[in-house]
C-alpha cells in the first residue's frame, strides 16, 4: 500500500493499517502525538479502530512542552 506520511510517500507491506499499527511501524514513540487521517484528527481512543487504506494522507506531529 501506498500512502502519504508527513508529506512523504511510503510503501508499506499491508493491505490496511490501523492508526496503532502505523504508529509502531514508523517508531513514533512520543507521548503527546496529534495524528490526522485525510485532514481529520484521530483521537487517542480511536487508534485501534481508524483505518489507513491505500491513497491515504496521514500527518502525525510530536507535540513538545517545556520551560
Amino acid at each position: 500500500m501506498k500512502i502519504l506520511l508527513n508529506n512523504r510517500s511510503e510503501d508499506l507491506d499491508a493491505q490496511e493499517l490501523n492508526v496503532t499499527e502505523l504508529l509502531k511501524l514508523k517508531n513514533f514513540t512520543w507521548k503527546m502525538l496529534v495524528v490526522r487521517v485525510n485532514g481529520k484528527v484521530v483521537r487517542k481512543h480511536e487508534y485501534d479502530s481508524v483505518t489507513i487504506s491505500d491513497g491515504d494522507e496521514v500527518t502525525v506531529l510530536h507535540l513538545v512542552t517545556g520551560g
